[in-house]
Protein backbone atom coordinates (compact mmCIF):
# COMPACT_ATOMS: atom_id res chain seq x y z
CA UNK A 1 0.00 0.00 0.00
CA UNK A 2 3.03 2.62 0.25
CA UNK A 3 3.86 2.57 -2.86
CA UNK A 4 0.50 3.17 -3.80
CA UNK A 5 0.04 6.08 -1.11
CA UNK A 6 3.52 7.76 -2.56
CA UNK A 7 2.25 7.37 -5.97
CA UNK A 8 -0.98 9.17 -5.13
CA UNK A 9 1.10 11.96 -3.03
CA UNK A 10 3.03 12.34 -6.63
CA UNK A 11 -0.39 12.73 -8.66
CA UNK A 12 -1.88 14.78 -5.95
CA UNK A 13 1.50 16.86 -7.23
CA UNK A 14 0.26 16.41 -10.43
CA UNK A 15 -3.44 18.46 -9.84
CA UNK A 16 -2.41 22.07 -9.04
CA UNK A 17 1.31 21.84 -10.15
CA UNK A 18 1.47 19.46 -13.41
CA UNK A 19 4.64 18.89 -15.41
CA UNK A 20 3.02 20.55 -18.57
CA UNK A 21 2.27 23.68 -19.66
CA UNK A 22 -0.70 25.41 -17.91
CA UNK A 23 -3.04 28.09 -18.39
CA UNK A 24 -4.44 30.01 -15.96
CA UNK A 25 -7.65 31.95 -16.72
CA UNK A 26 -8.33 35.23 -14.28
CA UNK A 27 -11.59 35.51 -12.42
CA UNK A 28 -13.01 38.27 -14.58
CA UNK A 29 -12.83 34.92 -17.28
CA UNK A 30 -14.96 32.14 -16.33
CA UNK A 31 -16.01 29.19 -17.89
CA UNK A 32 -19.72 29.01 -18.50
CA UNK A 33 -21.54 25.61 -17.10
CA UNK A 34 -24.14 23.82 -18.98
CA UNK A 35 -25.01 23.45 -14.94
CA UNK A 36 -26.31 27.34 -15.18
CA UNK A 37 -22.72 28.15 -12.93
CA UNK A 38 -19.73 30.26 -13.71
CA UNK A 39 -16.65 28.73 -12.82
CA UNK A 40 -13.51 30.90 -11.94
CA UNK A 41 -10.17 30.91 -11.61
CA UNK A 42 -9.58 27.92 -14.14
CA UNK A 43 -6.85 26.49 -14.78
CA UNK A 44 -5.83 24.46 -18.17
CA UNK A 45 -2.67 22.10 -18.30
CA UNK A 46 -1.58 20.96 -21.86
CA UNK A 47 1.05 19.08 -23.84
CA UNK A 48 2.15 21.02 -26.85
CA UNK A 49 4.04 19.08 -30.02
CA UNK A 50 5.93 20.54 -32.60
CA UNK A 51 5.96 24.11 -33.87
CA UNK A 52 2.88 26.69 -34.76
CA UNK A 53 3.57 27.68 -38.41
CA UNK A 54 3.19 31.18 -39.53
CA UNK A 55 -0.10 31.32 -40.67
CA UNK A 56 -1.41 29.32 -38.16
CA UNK A 57 -2.87 26.51 -40.33
CA UNK A 58 -1.41 23.76 -38.85
CA UNK A 59 -2.87 23.15 -35.35
CA UNK A 60 -4.20 19.93 -35.02
CA UNK A 61 -6.09 19.23 -31.19
CA UNK A 62 -6.51 15.69 -29.74
CA UNK A 63 -8.75 15.36 -27.01
CA UNK A 64 -8.91 12.21 -24.85
CA UNK A 65 -11.02 9.63 -23.67
CA UNK A 66 -12.41 9.12 -20.19
CA UNK A 67 -9.13 8.09 -18.20
CA UNK A 68 -6.22 9.89 -20.68
CA UNK A 69 -4.93 12.95 -19.95
CA UNK A 70 -2.88 15.40 -22.03
CA UNK A 71 0.12 13.09 -22.22
CA UNK A 72 -0.52 12.41 -25.38
CA UNK A 73 2.81 11.63 -27.02
CA UNK A 74 5.88 12.19 -24.40
CA UNK A 75 6.41 10.23 -21.41
CA UNK A 76 3.74 9.67 -18.38
CA UNK A 77 5.04 12.03 -15.29
CA UNK A 78 2.93 9.33 -13.10
CA UNK A 79 3.60 5.86 -14.86
CA UNK A 80 6.68 6.58 -16.72
CA UNK A 81 5.18 4.70 -19.89
CA UNK A 82 4.79 5.79 -23.69
CA UNK A 83 2.00 8.80 -24.06
CA UNK A 84 -1.88 7.20 -24.90
CA UNK A 85 -1.45 7.95 -28.39
CA UNK A 86 2.06 7.22 -29.35
CA UNK A 87 1.09 5.36 -32.19
CA UNK A 88 -0.19 8.00 -33.76
CA UNK A 89 1.73 11.46 -32.64
CA UNK A 90 5.41 11.84 -33.19
CA UNK A 91 7.42 11.74 -36.55
CA UNK A 92 6.34 10.73 -39.29
CA UNK A 93 3.12 9.52 -37.90
CA UNK A 94 -0.43 10.31 -38.75
CA UNK A 95 -0.38 13.09 -36.67
CA UNK A 96 3.18 14.15 -37.54
CA UNK A 97 4.60 16.55 -35.43
CA UNK A 98 7.25 17.84 -38.07
CA UNK A 99 4.46 18.65 -39.97
CA UNK A 100 1.88 19.42 -37.17
CA UNK A 101 1.55 21.50 -33.99
CA UNK A 102 0.06 19.04 -31.88
CA UNK A 103 -2.32 20.38 -28.98
CA UNK A 104 -3.71 17.99 -25.75
CA UNK A 105 -5.08 19.31 -22.88
CA UNK A 106 -6.61 18.05 -19.64
CA UNK A 107 -10.26 17.83 -19.86
CA UNK A 108 -12.21 19.94 -17.48
CA UNK A 109 -13.27 18.07 -14.53
CA UNK A 110 -10.19 15.64 -14.93
CA UNK A 111 -7.24 15.15 -12.35
CA UNK A 112 -3.76 15.61 -14.56
CA UNK A 113 -3.75 19.60 -13.89
CA UNK A 114 -7.02 21.32 -15.47
CA UNK A 115 -9.57 22.42 -12.63
CA UNK A 116 -11.22 19.47 -11.35
CA UNK A 117 -12.51 17.99 -7.91
CA UNK A 118 -9.27 16.89 -6.92
CA UNK A 119 -7.92 20.96 -7.84
CA UNK A 120 -7.44 23.17 -5.01
CA UNK A 121 -11.10 25.63 -4.43
CA UNK A 122 -9.25 29.18 -3.92
CA UNK A 123 -12.21 30.16 -1.87
CA UNK A 124 -11.49 27.40 0.74
CA UNK A 125 -8.23 26.23 0.01
CA UNK A 126 -8.78 22.70 -0.22
CA UNK A 127 -9.71 20.47 -2.89
CA UNK A 128 -13.00 20.85 -4.59
CA UNK A 129 -14.44 17.55 -4.36
CA UNK A 130 -18.48 17.11 -4.86
CA UNK A 131 -17.93 21.22 -4.67
CA UNK A 132 -17.24 21.32 -8.17
CA UNK A 133 -20.10 21.77 -10.44
CA UNK A 134 -21.13 18.54 -12.74
CA UNK A 135 -19.51 19.37 -15.81
CA UNK A 136 -20.56 18.09 -19.55
CA UNK A 137 -18.71 17.65 -22.87
CA UNK A 138 -19.84 21.06 -24.32
CA UNK A 139 -18.18 22.51 -21.07
CA UNK A 140 -14.98 20.47 -21.76
CA UNK A 141 -15.11 21.73 -25.48
CA UNK A 142 -15.72 25.29 -24.63
CA UNK A 143 -12.61 25.09 -21.87
CA UNK A 144 -10.78 23.71 -24.95
CA UNK A 145 -11.86 26.66 -27.36
CA UNK A 146 -10.57 29.11 -24.36
CA UNK A 147 -6.66 27.79 -24.75
CA UNK A 148 -7.14 27.78 -28.57
CA UNK A 149 -8.20 31.07 -28.15
CA UNK A 150 -4.80 31.65 -25.46
CA UNK A 151 -2.67 30.40 -28.40
CA UNK A 152 -4.08 32.73 -30.75
CA UNK A 153 -5.69 30.26 -33.51
CA UNK A 154 -8.38 30.81 -35.08
CA UNK A 155 -9.40 27.63 -36.59
CA UNK A 156 -7.97 24.37 -36.34
CA UNK A 157 -7.04 22.16 -39.01
CA UNK A 158 -7.62 19.13 -37.70
CA UNK A 159 -9.74 18.11 -34.31
CA UNK A 160 -9.38 13.93 -33.69
CA UNK A 161 -10.02 11.63 -30.60
CA UNK A 162 -11.39 8.44 -29.79
CA UNK A 163 -14.62 7.36 -27.21
CA UNK A 164 -14.63 10.28 -24.71
CA UNK A 165 -12.34 12.40 -27.25
CA UNK A 166 -14.33 11.53 -30.05
CA UNK A 167 -17.82 13.39 -28.19
CA UNK A 168 -15.58 16.07 -27.86
CA UNK A 169 -14.88 16.47 -31.60
CA UNK A 170 -18.32 16.49 -32.49
CA UNK A 171 -19.10 18.60 -29.91
CA UNK A 172 -16.73 20.97 -31.47
CA UNK A 173 -17.66 20.71 -34.81
CA UNK A 174 -21.39 21.40 -33.66
CA UNK A 175 -20.40 24.40 -31.29
CA UNK A 176 -17.51 25.94 -33.73
CA UNK A 177 -18.27 24.71 -36.73
CA UNK A 178 -16.41 27.74 -38.09
CA UNK A 179 -13.28 26.74 -36.59
CA UNK A 180 -12.70 23.06 -37.41
CA UNK A 181 -11.42 22.50 -40.73
CA UNK A 182 -11.47 18.60 -40.71
CA UNK A 183 -12.41 16.09 -37.62
CA UNK A 184 -11.48 12.77 -36.75
CA UNK A 185 -14.02 11.26 -34.80
CA UNK A 186 -13.18 7.22 -33.65
CA UNK A 187 -15.33 4.38 -31.87
CA UNK A 188 -17.77 7.15 -30.78
CA UNK A 189 -21.25 8.17 -30.75
CA UNK A 190 -23.30 11.35 -30.62
CA UNK A 191 -25.28 10.07 -26.80
CA UNK A 192 -24.43 7.56 -24.76
CA UNK A 193 -26.35 4.49 -24.95
CA UNK A 194 -28.92 3.22 -22.10
CA UNK A 195 -26.24 0.17 -21.73
CA UNK A 196 -23.44 2.49 -21.20
CA UNK A 197 -25.29 4.51 -18.51
CA UNK A 198 -25.39 1.42 -16.60
CA UNK A 199 -21.83 0.44 -16.90
CA UNK A 200 -21.17 3.88 -15.61
CA UNK A 201 -23.49 3.64 -13.00
CA UNK A 202 -22.33 0.31 -11.73
CA UNK A 203 -18.46 2.02 -11.48
CA UNK A 204 -20.21 5.19 -9.90
CA UNK A 205 -21.56 3.18 -6.90
CA UNK A 206 -18.99 0.86 -6.31
CA UNK A 207 -16.55 4.10 -5.51
CA UNK A 208 -19.29 5.74 -3.85
CA UNK A 209 -19.70 2.32 -1.44
CA UNK A 210 -16.43 2.19 -0.37
CA UNK A 211 -16.18 3.47 3.37
CA UNK A 212 -12.99 5.52 2.21
CA UNK A 213 -15.42 7.73 -0.34
CA UNK A 214 -16.83 9.67 2.59
CA UNK A 215 -19.06 11.50 0.34
CA UNK A 216 -16.39 12.90 -1.78
CA UNK A 217 -13.95 14.48 0.98
CA UNK A 218 -11.78 11.60 1.50
CA UNK A 219 -8.90 14.14 0.92
CA UNK A 220 -9.89 15.96 4.25
CA UNK A 221 -9.82 12.98 5.59
CA UNK A 222 -6.42 11.77 4.43
CA UNK A 223 -7.82 8.58 2.94
CA UNK A 224 -8.36 7.39 -0.72
CA UNK A 225 -11.47 4.96 -2.03
CA UNK A 226 -8.97 2.68 -3.47
CA UNK A 227 -10.76 -0.20 -3.45
CA UNK A 228 -14.05 1.08 -4.66
CA UNK A 229 -12.35 2.87 -7.78
CA UNK A 230 -10.29 -0.42 -8.61
CA UNK A 231 -13.52 -2.21 -9.02
CA UNK A 232 -14.94 0.61 -11.42
CA UNK A 233 -12.07 0.48 -13.47
CA UNK A 234 -12.49 -3.48 -13.39
CA UNK A 235 -15.84 -3.40 -14.70
CA UNK A 236 -15.48 -0.45 -17.31
CA UNK A 237 -12.25 -2.38 -18.64
CA UNK A 238 -14.56 -5.34 -19.46
CA UNK A 239 -16.35 -2.47 -22.22
CA UNK A 240 -13.27 -1.92 -23.39
CA UNK A 241 -12.50 -5.60 -24.91
CA UNK A 242 -14.41 -7.74 -27.23
CA UNK A 243 -15.33 -11.77 -26.20
CA UNK A 244 -12.58 -12.75 -28.84
CA UNK A 245 -9.81 -10.85 -27.82
CA UNK A 246 -10.68 -12.24 -24.16
CA UNK A 247 -11.14 -15.86 -25.34
CA UNK A 248 -7.83 -15.26 -27.08
CA UNK A 249 -5.69 -14.14 -25.24
CA UNK A 250 -7.04 -16.07 -21.77
CA UNK A 251 -9.56 -18.29 -22.49
CA UNK A 252 -9.95 -20.37 -19.00
CA UNK A 253 -6.40 -20.52 -18.25
CA UNK A 254 -5.20 -20.42 -14.97
CA UNK A 255 -2.77 -18.04 -13.42
CA UNK A 256 0.76 -19.52 -12.49
CA UNK A 257 -1.03 -22.54 -10.98
CA UNK A 258 -1.62 -26.40 -12.35
CA UNK A 259 -5.41 -26.86 -10.85
CA UNK A 260 -8.06 -24.39 -9.00
CA UNK A 261 -7.29 -23.40 -5.40
CA UNK A 262 -10.68 -24.03 -4.25
CA UNK A 263 -11.00 -20.24 -2.97
CA UNK A 264 -11.72 -17.10 -3.85
CA UNK A 265 -8.04 -15.88 -4.95
CA UNK A 266 -7.66 -15.13 -8.88
CA UNK A 267 -7.17 -18.67 -10.07
CA UNK A 268 -7.93 -17.87 -13.65
CA UNK A 269 -5.40 -15.19 -15.67
CA UNK A 270 -8.05 -12.73 -16.35
CA UNK A 271 -9.18 -12.32 -12.63
CA UNK A 272 -5.19 -11.37 -12.48
CA UNK A 273 -5.58 -9.63 -15.49
CA UNK A 274 -8.25 -7.57 -14.07
CA UNK A 275 -7.08 -6.78 -10.69
CA UNK A 276 -3.30 -5.64 -12.04
CA UNK A 277 -5.79 -2.81 -14.27
CA UNK A 278 -7.47 -1.57 -11.15
CA UNK A 279 -4.80 -1.65 -8.93
CA UNK A 280 -2.22 0.31 -11.59
CA UNK A 281 -5.71 2.70 -12.36
CA UNK A 282 -5.84 4.04 -8.74
CA UNK A 283 -2.06 4.81 -9.18
CA UNK A 284 -2.96 7.69 -11.65
CA UNK A 285 -6.37 8.39 -11.28
CA UNK A 286 -9.10 10.38 -8.70
CA UNK A 287 -11.88 8.78 -7.69
CA UNK A 288 -14.25 11.83 -7.66
CA UNK A 289 -12.80 12.95 -11.33
CA UNK A 290 -14.00 9.05 -12.76
CA UNK A 291 -17.77 10.11 -11.12
CA UNK A 292 -17.13 13.92 -12.94
CA UNK A 293 -15.77 12.19 -16.35
CA UNK A 294 -18.16 9.26 -16.80
CA UNK A 295 -21.48 11.82 -15.57
CA UNK A 296 -20.00 13.99 -18.40
CA UNK A 297 -20.17 11.16 -20.98
CA UNK A 298 -23.99 10.26 -19.44
CA UNK A 299 -25.43 13.52 -20.08
CA UNK A 300 -23.97 14.01 -24.08
CA UNK A 301 -26.86 13.95 -26.50
CA UNK A 302 -25.95 15.62 -29.03
CA UNK A 303 -29.24 15.33 -31.06
CA UNK A 304 -30.60 16.43 -28.04
CA UNK A 305 -29.66 19.81 -28.37
CA UNK A 306 -31.01 20.34 -31.75
CA UNK A 307 -34.57 19.33 -31.23
CA UNK A 308 -33.88 15.58 -31.45
CA UNK A 309 -32.32 15.80 -34.78
CA UNK A 310 -28.91 15.22 -35.65
CA UNK A 311 -28.19 16.75 -38.80
CA UNK A 312 -29.42 19.73 -37.45
CA UNK A 313 -26.19 20.05 -35.02
CA UNK A 314 -24.40 20.29 -38.47
CA UNK A 315 -25.94 22.00 -40.64
CA UNK A 316 -23.36 25.27 -40.11
CA UNK A 317 -20.16 22.84 -40.62
CA UNK A 318 -17.97 23.25 -43.75
CA UNK A 319 -15.48 20.73 -42.02
CA UNK A 320 -14.41 17.60 -43.32
CA UNK A 321 -14.90 14.44 -41.83
CA UNK A 322 -13.28 10.98 -41.42
CA UNK A 323 -15.30 8.40 -39.11
CA UNK A 324 -14.07 5.33 -37.79
CA UNK A 325 -15.69 2.45 -36.29
CA UNK A 326 -14.19 -1.19 -35.51
CA UNK A 327 -16.14 -4.39 -35.86
CA UNK A 328 -15.87 -5.70 -32.46
CA UNK A 329 -16.52 -2.32 -30.40
CA UNK A 330 -19.90 -3.00 -28.38
CA UNK A 331 -19.06 -0.09 -26.22
CA UNK A 332 -19.93 1.97 -29.48
CA UNK A 333 -20.81 -0.26 -31.86
CA UNK A 334 -20.92 0.54 -35.61
CA UNK A 335 -24.37 1.95 -35.65
CA UNK A 336 -23.54 4.20 -33.66
CA UNK A 337 -20.60 5.89 -36.23
CA UNK A 338 -23.31 5.02 -38.77
CA UNK A 339 -25.74 7.23 -37.23
CA UNK A 340 -23.54 10.10 -37.46
CA UNK A 341 -22.43 9.59 -40.70
CA UNK A 342 -26.46 9.69 -41.79
CA UNK A 343 -26.75 13.14 -40.15
CA UNK A 344 -23.63 14.45 -41.60
CA UNK A 345 -24.97 13.00 -45.16
CA UNK A 346 -28.10 14.80 -44.31
CA UNK A 347 -26.95 17.98 -43.20
CA UNK A 348 -24.06 18.36 -46.29
CA UNK A 349 -21.37 17.92 -45.08
CA UNK A 350 -17.99 16.14 -46.64
CA UNK A 351 -17.99 12.95 -44.70
CA UNK A 352 -15.67 9.51 -45.16
CA UNK A 353 -16.63 6.36 -43.31
CA UNK A 354 -14.56 3.21 -42.18
CA UNK A 355 -15.38 0.47 -40.58
CA UNK A 356 -12.18 -1.32 -39.58
CA UNK A 357 -12.27 -5.34 -38.53
CA UNK A 358 -10.36 -6.09 -35.80
CA UNK A 359 -11.01 -8.53 -32.56
CA UNK A 360 -9.25 -5.70 -30.36
CA UNK A 361 -12.90 -4.37 -29.22
CA UNK A 362 -13.40 -0.60 -28.60
CA UNK A 363 -9.56 -0.17 -27.36
CA UNK A 364 -8.49 -0.68 -30.82
CA UNK A 365 -8.18 2.82 -31.25
CA UNK A 366 -5.34 3.45 -29.03
CA UNK A 367 -3.40 0.06 -30.22
CA UNK A 368 -0.93 0.24 -33.42
CA UNK A 369 -3.34 -0.83 -36.10
CA UNK A 370 -1.82 -0.68 -39.19
CA UNK A 371 -5.85 -0.12 -40.87
CA UNK A 372 -6.39 2.83 -38.60
CA UNK A 373 -2.96 4.27 -39.20
CA UNK A 374 -3.08 3.94 -42.83
CA UNK A 375 -7.22 5.57 -42.49
CA UNK A 376 -5.89 8.44 -41.02
CA UNK A 377 -3.15 9.14 -42.72
CA UNK A 378 -4.77 9.24 -45.92
CA UNK A 379 -7.44 11.34 -44.38
CA UNK A 380 -5.20 13.93 -42.63
CA UNK A 381 -2.74 14.17 -46.48
CA UNK A 382 -5.74 14.46 -48.40
CA UNK A 383 -7.39 17.63 -45.90
CA UNK A 384 -3.73 19.10 -45.73
CA UNK A 385 -3.35 19.43 -49.26
CA UNK A 386 -7.14 21.13 -49.36
CA UNK A 387 -5.49 23.13 -46.59
CA UNK A 388 -2.42 24.06 -48.20
CA UNK A 389 -0.44 22.65 -45.60
CA UNK A 390 2.87 20.86 -46.77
Amino acid sequence: MSATVDSQRARLREVDAPQSLVVRFPETSPLKLDAGVDLTNLSVAYQTYGALNSQKSNAVLICHALTGDQHVANIHPLTGKPGWWSTMVGPGKPFDTERFFVICANVVGGCMGTTGPASTNPMTGKPYGLELPIVTIRDMVRAQAKLIDHLGIDQLFCVAGGSMGGMQVLQWAASYPERVFSAVPIATGARHSSQNIAFHEVGRQAIMADPDWRDGRYFDEGVRPFKGLAVARMAAHITYLSDEALQQKFGRKLQNRAAPTFSFDADFQIESYLRHQGSAFVERFDANSYLYMTRAMDYFDLAGDYGGKLRAAFLKTKSRFCVVSFTSDWLFPTSDSRAIVHALNASGASVSFVEIETEKGHDAFLLDLPELIATTTGFIDSAARARGIA
